[in-house]
């Protein structure tokens, strides 16, 4: 298994290194500039990319938040993520329910924050998934919804850590996080 894992490791950075990663200058969502940008969504889109981040994200969940029912995140870029793990975990005997946190309440009806709540339950424990994570903020965000919401949340998981203070920040906030790759794995 182990070595399945690795394989996995290994295709699913080819993937974001041909599909995500780009040298540019760009404004990333926290207002920073950078000289790179990584769009993971190019690659959890990808059924091949879908199944790897399944597979790796579930590993993760497994060792590091064992009790973890739901998996979710801040929409947009969470939205593959949770969906890739919750299939994965089905297809393994260890279904995760998949939620997904609002930006803003929705504008009709109940107006909830989070969908796929009903299908957790208050006190539900959860793992956060993020794409990429820089100073901490969409992470932060969602926990603080999920935790807002009557979440339990276990810890994040991220597919790359920028190494810009996103985990420091998480982790001030008492919360661990668990990444995939860092911007060391693309830019040596």
């Amino acid at each position: 298994m182990v070595d399945a894992l690795a394989r996995d490791r290994a295709r699913l950075l080819e993937l974001l290194t041909q599909r995500s990663f780009e040298r540019r200058r760009v404004v990333l969502s926290s207002g920073k500039e950078s000289d790179f940008y990584i769009d993971c969504k190019r690659t959890a889109l990808l059924a091949e990319g879908h199944f790897l981040i399944g597979r790796l994200f579930l590993d993760a969940i497994r060792r590091e938040a064992p009790e973890a029912v739901g998996v979710g995140g801040l929409t947009l870029g969470a939205d593959p993520l949770a969906s890739a793990v919750s299939l994965t975990g089905y297809l393994s005997s260890y279904p995760l329910s998949a939620f997904i946190v609002r930006k803003e309440p929705k504008g009709h009806g109940t107006g909830q924050w989070i969908e796929g709540l009903s299908g957790l339950g208050t006190g539900a424990k959860v793992a956060i998934v993020e794409d990429v994570v820089t100073t901490g903020g969409s992470t932060l965000k969602a926990i603080e919804r999920a935790q807002a919401e009557g979440l339990t949340v276990l810890g994040a998981f991220a597919l790359v850590d920028r190494l810009e203070g996103g985990r420091e920040a998480v982790e001030a906030a008492g919360h661990r996080l668990t990444t995939l790759f860092t911007r060391k794995d693309f830019i040596p």
